[in-house]
């Protein structure tokens, strides 16, 4: 509609006659405004306006009057006032609201007109609805205790109009009118005043407005419960029914329990105090009183009380007779027209026969005894001699010896009715021990040579006759106490059944003292200490102490608690180790081997050797993968070698880098008898796993009458903080049963893996149910969560005299603590000589003592053995630490001559022919 158009259909209202009916002085009333609206899609809206009385109706968009051609009019009376009445529709689109561009949104309005004048309308704004995919906000999961509260924030899409909230939980709308509980209404949250479990559940906020809904992510809410302890049970009885005992009362994590990954109850669910039972008292008869005044009856009276002292605490009673009587006229008085003599007679006779019987009885034990002891000892004293000639070997692996049988019927053979034959020579194939002979007899074992009485030995090795050791000489050895050959193969069926050592011995044969130390005067020989079943040893070796000298060394182990104290996760891996006196320095580097307990991985392990200062500090002398010249560290799988020029006090700090680090522990169990006849005691060890830690509690076990009930085993425990877990399984129903709350215990990771040295000890108590139960089966399983598992099958007798003995291992050594001299050493020392002089002089191929090395396994840090003034000879001291207990020769004698193959200095000379050994022979006698 132009604006002429416009002036002229106002002009032509303000000319209409007066007298029309609708003139009478009134403005236009809307009965019907435009109203907002929102284009949704392409879908045009339709404003409309209708107004009483109008003559026209007209609407303007953004200030614009709208086309009449766009108009749709419709006019009408109203009945009432007989006045007009006039509606006016427009279409507005959605090109017409994206083609405008205005300060404001797109509006419209319209206009009235009657003969007084004319009135407008609101304003209606149209607008493009519209509502956006992504939430500008999405609830987030949480975690809340119960009774907490929960807010859940949700920022709908961006959207016209404004996109209404709804919250679902699990699916299903959430009602704020109907739980006062739930809020809704601040800005879209979700408000949750105190968390419930039923509270728990998947959330999801709904937006939607007139175009369309969106879903928002949904979130997850857990309400968990932390646990929390109930009330303490009453204290049980005391287990001691005499002396010193402990009590216990228990608690339960069930108040509440912990539900949906809530805390577990904090603190320990078992106390124990200690606690005193009076012991009872046996009540003792005092001295007999003076005998009564003789009756008419010719009998008088003595009498006497138990009341030294009175029995007490549920004592017994004194035994026998609290009065007396007896015939005061010797027998002469007549009662019951009998002589009261006659009438006792026959209770003496019966008395005496008793005596009798009983002192012929004893006598005959006693002479059965005697013959028995007398058979026993003169068995003892049975001795076979020993002739051994002729030893320049270094080892029986490809060496022969000839041992020549002159004795007959002797019953230790496989089949003794056989005669030797004496003019046959045999030849034996075995590993003997190296005797130097130019220095030493040669030693050998009496429980290993005794059968054969006369022996002769020939050896013969190439590699030693290239390197000049030809001299040949005769010995007749016996066996010394004191030095025991190393690494025979005895035919004992335990060892070969368990290959773990060559020497079995019982636990009774432990030593139970608390000194773990060693001395011995040393020279310039050398020698070697060794502290008895710990695996802690110290070589000295030959020339390392100046001649004309004898020094007093020492060896110990610190048995209190370590002053080192490792920080973190570091773990001590073995025994803290003292070798002295300390003022003391060598020509040449002493080795010292100290075991330990970790499992041998670089990746997971960085170990360092520490040393105690005389201030009492712990200082860094080396890591073991570290280049040095100052000493050499070399680990082996149990047990690190140390050679160092100083003595003081040293450890091994193991430093775990992964979770993968490993500290092996073992485990044993022990079991004995309480003071209740019913009750038995199942103790179970976690140690490291190193020979000391193990006699330490052996030792313990030993002094409480404890018995090793099953061969140790070794269990891989991780750093990865996991606990371990503790149980007895399978108890035999209706004959045991296990004391409540023992069935199961659990130590956590920091006590395990952080233990300083001091073993773990889990105890369990048993109960019979009658005491005619004597043996008792059942398994103890160790476990670390997430992590190794050991179970040990338990089956004894809790009889001391039906038990059968569980033996363990340990060296041979463990009874000679000290060898000095050549004794000590597995290689001659005229050898040993002629090794190095061959490997340390140089030749066109480089130092052969590198060879040396490598052959033995020796790669790391080579530097350390330049620096000496003998390479080979602490290349052979270390190798001597290492072979202590198994001398294994063979393996040192095949790189030697391996190396003499590959170096044209040694393959030049020529090589003796090695006789066959018959080992057909050798196996049929046992060897």
């Amino acid at each position: 509609v132009s604006t002429s158009s416009t002036d002229f259909l106002y002009d032509l209202s303000e000319a209409l006659p007066e007298s029309i009916p609708s003139a009478p002085g009134t403005l236009p009333h809307f009965m019907e405004e435009p109203d907002d609206a929102y284009i949704i899609k392409s879908n045009p809206i339709v404003l409309r306006c209708k107004a009483m009385p109008a003559m026209q109706i007209f609407f303007k968009c953004n200030g614009e009057w709208v086309h009449q051609n766009e108009h749709v009019s419709e006019e009408s009376m109203d009945e009432t006032t007989g006045l007009k009445v006039r509606e006016v529709f427009i279409n507005v689109t959605r090109q017409q609201v994206e083609d405008f561009h205005g300060p404001e949104d797109y509006w419209c309005q319209c206009v009235a007109w009657s003969h007084l004048g004319t009135s407008k309308s609101r304003k209606a704004s149209v607008r493009i609805a519209y509502l956006r995919k992504n939430f500008e906000q999405d609830p987030q999961g949480k975690e809340v205790p119960i009774e907490g509260m929960i807010v859940l924030h949700c920022r709908p899409p961006e959207g016209v109009p404004a996109a209404e909230v709804e919250w679902l939980k699990n699916e299903e709308p959430i009602d704020s009118n109907l739980d006062e509980n739930i809020d809704t209404r601040a800005d879209h949250n979700l408000i949750i005043r105190q968390a419930r479990l039923s509270d728990s559940g998947n959330y999801t906020c709904m937006a939607a407005n007139i175009v369309a809904k969106r879903r928002s992510m949904s979130a997850t809410v857990v309400v968990y419960v932390n646990g929390g302890w109930s009330s303490w049970t009453e204290w049980s009885n005391c287990n001691a029914r005499c002396g010193r005992g402990w009590q216990k009362r228990s608690r339960t994590c069930t108040n509440p329990a912990p539900l949906n990954g809530g805390a577990f109850c904090e603190g320990m669910s078992v106390q124990k105090i200690t606690c005193t039972s009076l012991c009872p008292v046996d009540g003792n008869w005092e001295v007999w009183s003076e005998w009564s005044v003789c009756s008419p009856e010719c009998e008088h009276l003595r009498v006497r009380e138990c009341i030294a002292p009175p029995p007490r605490n549920g004592g017994k009673y004194c035994e026998g007779l609290s009065q007396e009587s007896e015939n005061c006229t010797e027998g002469l008085c007549i009662q019951d027209k009998k002589p009261l003599h006659e009438i006792k007679s026959q209770n003496i006779e019966t008395a005496s026969d008793i005596a009798l019987y009983s002192g012929l009885g004893a006598a005959v034990i006693a002479v059965a005894v005697l013959v028995v002891a007398v058979t026993l000892y003169r068995r003892s004293q049975s001795e076979y001699g020993v002739d051994v000639i002729d030893s320049s070997a270094l080892t029986g692996g490809f060496q022969t010896f000839n041992f020549k049988t002159v004795r007959q019927g002797n019953s230790l053979l496989l089949n003794s009715s056989m005669q030797p034959d004496l003019t046959v020579s045999r030849t034996y194939s075995g590993p003997i021990c190296l005797q130097d002979p130019m220095d030493k007899e040669l030693m050998t074992e009496s429980s290993l040579f005794n059968p054969l009485s006369d022996i002769k030995v020939k050896v013969q090795s190439s590699f030693m006759v290239s390197l000049g050791v030809t001299e040949r000489a005769e010995y007749h050895g016996k066996a010394h106490s004191g030095t025991f050959p190393h690494g025979n193969n005895r035919a004992f069926g335990t060892i070969q059944a368990r290959n773990k050592a060559t020497y079995i011995q019982n636990l009774s044969s432990i030593s139970t003292t608390s000194e773990l130390k060693t001395t011995a005067i040393f020279g310039h020989l050398g020698g070697r200490l060794v502290v008895p079943n710990t695996g802690v040893s110290l070589l000295i070796p030959h020339g390392a102490i100046p001649e004309e000298c004898s020094w007093e060394i020492y060896l110990a182990i610190t048995q209190k608690e370590s002053s080192l104290q490792p920080e973190g996760t570091d773990v001590l891996l073995g025994p803290e180790v003292t070798c002295g006196p300390s003022d003391l320095s060598v020509s040449t580097p002493f080795a010292l081997t100290i075991p330990h307990c970790a499992e041998v991985n670089s990746e997971h392990w960085n170990i360092h050797l520490k040393k105690r200062t005389q201030q009492g500090k712990w200082e860094e002398v080396m890591s073991v993968e570290e280049e040095t010249t100052s000493c050499y560290c070399l680990l082996d799988p149990y047990a690190c070698h140390i050679l160092l020029n100083s003595f003081g006090t040293y450890a091994l700090i193991g430093e775990p880098i992964s979770d993968c680090a490993v500290r092996q522990l073992k485990v044993a169990v022990f079991g004995c008898l309480s003071c209740n006849s019913l009750d038995y005691n199942l103790r179970v060890y976690c140690m490291d796993n190193t020979p000391c830690a193990f006699q330490e509690v052996v030792s313990d076990e030993k002094l409480q009458g404890g018995q090793l009930l099953e061969e140790p085993k070794l269990l891989h425990f991780k750093g990865n903080t996991f606990s371990l877990q503790i149980s007895v399984l399978d108890i035999p129903p209706f004959l045991w049963r296990i004391k409540p709350f023992t069935a199961c215990q659990e130590v956590p990771f920091s006590r395990v893996w952080c233990s300083s040295q001091k073993p773990l000890h889990c105890a369990f108590s048993l109960e019979r149910y009658t005491p005619a139960t004597t043996q008792l089966s059942c398994k103890i399983c160790v476990r670390q969560v997430k992590g190794h598992e050991q179970i040990l099958q338990i089956q004894t007798s809790i009889l001391e005299n039906e038990r059968e003995t569980i033996t363990f291992f340990a060296h041979e050594d463990s009874n000679y603590p000290a060898q000095m001299g050549p004794k000590a050493f597995k290689i001659p020392y005229s050898i040993r000589q002629r090794i190095c002089a061959t490997f340390d002089t140089p030749n066109a191929k480089g130092k052969d003592w590198q060879m040396l090395a490598q052959k033995n396994s020796i790669n790391r840090n080579l530097s350390y053995f330049a620096t000496q003034s003998s390479p080979s000879a602490v290349i052979l001291d270390l190798w001597e630490a290492r072979h202590q207990h198994d001398g294994d020769l063979d393996s040192l004698a095949c790189a030697l001559e391996e190396i003499g193959r590959t170096h044209s200095k040694i393959s030049d000379i020529t090589e003796t022919e090695i006789e066959e050994p018959d080992f057909n022979y050798s196996r049929q006698n046992g060897l």
